[in-house]
């Protein structure tokens, strides 16, 4: 009787592989999280470098050195961030100084409800007294009425608002650490940009696909032009979401609605966790600005808003480019986030698509046509 048995689907060999294939992958992942403060700026740097790659070309077509063009882009990229976090910083002052007014009106909300509740306990402990006394049971002295819970001092909510804000010094021993990260995202933005296809020809000839270099190289341009495509479609689906935020929210009489606007365009980048976080923002606008059920309604504008973009505007447009599987989007993201936080969440789906083209390496018709005749 042999002791091995033929029918087991995994060897022992292959388990080990698969425990090393494990290991490996948590390692890696381990490595990428740990870098993030070198490895995010840097990836987030090439992903802003592929999406400025049309701009890049038509600097090259009229002329222009590929150095001076690498500065132009990278002006831009620094103007516009520069730009949105001087429009970002006058409403997130104001959400800081509104946040007393958001506190009290939750604290009075939640009061309400352990008033509701308490409510409803008297109630029940009445109704059931009453039955206690009806079979004769509630004879005898009555148990003594508990003493309401002594209140604790609390930090008043200007005083807890003011302690969400971070310090000076906060911001002095966090400041080396950003002026580093924005140095890595400006100095490989400039060099991908200036050197991008020295790159592609150096990565063309080392990769594997069974291709010749010329072809490899084209498949990375072809990469990059999907990429960009990619990204300028979802720029113009955002952009219309962000007019369409502002509109709404300008009906409403939100302060600062033009902001608002520019916020949900730069949310919705960061699937499922953009939306998410501004929706949250919503809600703190509308209790901050609106009182009683008029709080909510900024809020349930963007839903209505944002699931019209999402199950109809979004499918119809990018569907036509590349189908994506929902599942590997999502998972995509979240280990993006995990891994490196926004910037992760920022970067998961270009490089997705990226990764996408570069594994279809498929054969060109007319390579299987000559192949065919030669057999």
């Amino acid at each position: 009787m042999s002791e091995h048995d033929p029918d087991r689907p995994l060897t022992l060999p292959g388990f080990l592989i698969v425990v090393l294939v494990a290991v490996g992958a948590v390692a890696i992942g381990a490595i990428l999280h740990l870098a993030e403060p070198v490895l995010a700026p840097m990836t987030l740097a090439l992903v802003t470098g592929v999406i400025l790659s049309p701009i890049a070309v038509s600097w090259e077509r009229i002329g222009i050195p590929s150095a001076l063009g690498a500065t132009l882009n990278l002006f831009v990229a620094l103007v516009a961030i520069g730009g949105i976090l001087f429009l970002l910083q006058p409403v997130a002052m104001r959400l800081v100084e509104q946040a007393p007014k958001v506190i009290a009106d939750v604290e009075e909300t939640l009061e309400d409800v352990r008033d509701a509740m308490r409510g409803v306990e008297e109630v029940s402990k009445d109704v059931a007294d009453a039955i206690l006394m009806e079979e004769g049971e509630g004879e005898g002295d009555s148990p003594p009425a508990s003493a309401p819970p002594e209140e604790t001092a609390e930090d008043s909510p200007k005083e807890e608002a003011a302690d969400a804000v971070p310090s000076v010094a906060d911001a002095l021993w966090l400041a080396p650490s950003i002026l580093g990260q924005m140095a890595v995202f400006a100095g490989t933005l400039f060099f991908f940009l200036a050197t991008r296809g020295d790159i592609y020809r150096w990565t063309a000839r080392r990769l594997p696909l069974g291709k010749s270099p010329e072809d490899r190289a084209e498949m990375l341009l072809e990469a990059e032009r999907r990429v960009s495509r990619y990204f300028l479609t979802i720029s113009m689906i955002n952009a219309g979401l962000g007019l369409a935020v502002f509109i709404a929210l300008r009906q409403l009489g939100l302060p600062g609605a033009p902001v608002w606007g520019l916020v949900a365009f730069l949310a919705n980048f960061v699937l499922y966790l953009g939306p998410a976080c501004f929706f949250l923002a919503m809600l703190y606008a509308g209790v901050a600005n609106f009182d009683g059920p008029m709080a909510l309604v900024p809020a349930l504008c963007y839903v209505a808003l944002n699931f019209t973009e999402a199950q109809f505007v979004t499918p119809s447009l990018v569907g036509r480019q590349m189908q994506l599987n929902p599942l590997v989007v999502f998972l995509s993201v979240v280990f993006g986030i995990w891994m490196w936080g926004p910037v992760g969440g920022i970067v998961a789906i270009p490089l997705l698509v990226w990764l996408l083209v570069l594994g279809d390496a498929d054969p060109e018709p007319e390579a299987e046509t000559e192949r065919a005749e030669g057999l």
